[in-house]
């Protein structure tokens, strides 16, 4: 809850020009309760509420920031597609879904390169969420690889961000997001040798 109130901190009228968003940060953080990031094991909403700052950072409407904020909450939990299209309207729905991998396909690696397809046929706006979450996790990927040594888990989730790159400077190209998630990325190579 801190991290939601601290983003309203940062833009005071967020409630106000971004119901939506609002109400679905306030979703998020109560689906995710419980749940932890493993880079750094703080609550695993920080994630959603990064990706959501980040859609809204790149001047996104209420609705495009409101499926960043929930993105994950069809992977991590009990929440269906039905239950944010009630909530959230069909658009946020749409674009939840989108960025959703296939619990159907069982290996880690086609599970990855299906969903980047799905992005990719999805168009421009489900591009950028998944940007934006891609973006947050290399950052978290980044502070966990600065504090210590990465593991092979962690360098498969790489190689997955290098080819959702080249996946996204293909659909937006020169995005300011795919810009962002380059930058991130280079950030990651960049961590002294052993550690990335």
């Amino acid at each position: 809850m801190d991290s939601i109130l601290a983003t309203r901190d940062r833009y005071p009228d967020f409630a106000d020009r971004l119901p939506r968003t609002g109400a679905a940060l306030e979703f998020a953080r109560a689906r995710h309760a419980g749940q932890r990031r493993e880079s750094d094991d703080a609550p695993f909403v920080m994630h959603p509420i990064e990706v959501a700052t980040i859609l809204y950072d790149a001047g996104y409407p209420d609705d495009v920031i409101a499926a960043g904020a929930l993105h994950d909450v069809i992977e991590n939990t009990d929440t269906t597609t039905q239950d944010i299209a009630d909530r959230f309207g069909a658009r946020v729905a749409l674009l939840v879904t989108a960025v959703t991998e296939n619990p159907a396909i069982e290996a880690d690696t086609d599970r990855k390169a299906a969903l980047r397809v799905q992005v990719a046929r999805a168009g421009e706006t489900a591009a950028a969420v998944f940007a934006a979450d891609k973006i947050s996790k290399v950052r978290e990927l980044r502070l966990r690889g600065s504090s210590g040594r990465l593991d092979d888990a962690s360098r498969e989730k790489i190689a997955h961000y290098e080819a959702s790159l080249e996946m996204l400077a293909e659909e937006i190209p020169g995005h300011e997001l795919v810009e962002q998630l380059r930058l991130e990325l280079e950030a990651l190579r960049a961590l002294p040798a052993g550690r990335a």
